[in-house]
């Protein structure tokens, strides 16, 4: 890499930021153009009317990711396993009672960031200039003049750059952003056909006063083939004065009006922990199907579609352009891990 060489990063989720953190340490700045109004991407912690820190986006990880866990080291965060004692419910019709099982304390459990995972992203956000940072600048064009490129944003802005790194969903580099000279035709193929995990799917938190359902002797954790929610777990906070629930609805749940979905959860919820389930101090729920993750029209039909590609490992435009993101991780591809290995892996191309 010469020096003095610009550098923009397209996406402030846990790559693009993994990324500039990376390259802050060897002095070098980047700019971060992010087009929603906050950093995190698929990161979403957010504070309940009791201050729970409750998680709309990715929570859990496992010492199976030593890269996010090196770097939640690094940054002075902590990590707490995720509780699973008690009773467990399954639920496989829903005329049949709920099944109860216990989950044995696993040598290898999941984890969750002291404070929620937001802590992360807000970290690495502290260790980059603010002024390096640009909201609301959805990218909509890049073009190549001479030696440089010229990065155009929704809201009439250009920037120029040396280097531009695309740390967002690739589907989302075809559908929503001219490339000029064009990327190859085999790039253009593959990129509305590699998965973006998560979307699609929607996860709800729950918050209340007390863990009633620790009190009973259950664990929190619910599946469920019948019910609008599918997965739910504890969501207790690490020093264990902040209590609520979060998990994933089923697909069916995104044609409903949010009271609908709320009042269909503390039903399913109540049938099967009792009548503290019908009042929660915050319910909130995300269908993770906006413009910053999906176009809509994915063209997937497996789990995990062309994460990790070949092609996506490549720079274009004579090194001027790099894919990162989750999706482009040879490991853990759409996990908060496949952020970090991707991110890491990017600083090496362009430290070179």
């Amino acid at each position: 890499m010469k020096q003095n060489e610009r550098i923009i990063i397209l996406g402030g989720g846990l790559n693009g930021l993994t990324l500039a953190y990376l390259l802050s340490k060897k002095n070098i700045e980047t700019i971060i153009l992010e087009a929603s109004s906050r950093l995190g991407g698929r990161i979403q912690s957010i504070q309940g009317k009791l201050n729970t820190p409750l998680e709309l986006g990715a929570t859990w990880f496992s010492e199976k990711h030593p890269n996010l866990i090196s770097l939640i080291q690094e940054l002075d965060l902590k990590k707490y396993p995720q509780f699973s004692k008690g009773l467990s419910l399954f639920q496989t019709k829903s005329f049949e009672p709920a099944q109860e099982f216990y989950v044995p304390d696993s040598e290898a459990p999941s984890y969750r960031i002291v404070g929620g995972t937001q802590m992360l992203t807000d970290t690495l956000s502290r260790k980059i200039s603010s002024e390096n940072i640009h909201l609301n600048t959805k990218v909509n064009a890049i073009k190549q003049a001479g030696n440089q490129l010229i990065i155009k944003a929704d809201n009439g802005l250009e920037y120029y750059a040396d280097k531009a790194v695309l740390c967002i969903p690739p589907q989302l580099v075809v559908s929503q952003i001219q490339i000029s000279p064009a990327l190859p035709e085999d790039v253009l193929r593959i990129l509305p056909e590699v998965q973006t995990w998560m979307a699609g799917a929607i996860k709800f938190v729950l918050e209340y006063e007390e863990p009633f359902w620790r009190q009973n002797g259950y664990s929190g954790m619910l599946f469920s083939h019948s019910g609008i929610v599918t997965e739910m777990y504890d969501h207790t906070n690490f020093e264990q004065n902040k209590f609520g629930f979060t998990g994933f609805l089923n697909a069916g749940a995104v044609s409903y009006p949010r009271e609908v979905r709320k009042e269909l959860v503390l039903k399913q919820l109540k049938e099967l922990l009792g009548e503290q389930a019908l009042n929660p101090s915050t319910y909130v729920d995300k269908i993770w199907i906006d413009e910053f993750i999906s176009d809509g029209n994915q063209i997937i039909h497996r789990p995990h579609q062309n994460n990790g590609h070949p092609l996506l490992q490549k720079s274009y435009m004579n090194g001027k352009i790099y894919f990162s993101g989750t999706e482009t991780a040879p490991a853990f591809a759409g996990y908060m891990e496949g952020a970090v290995i991707a991110a890491l892996n990017t600083a090496d191309k362009l430290l070179k």
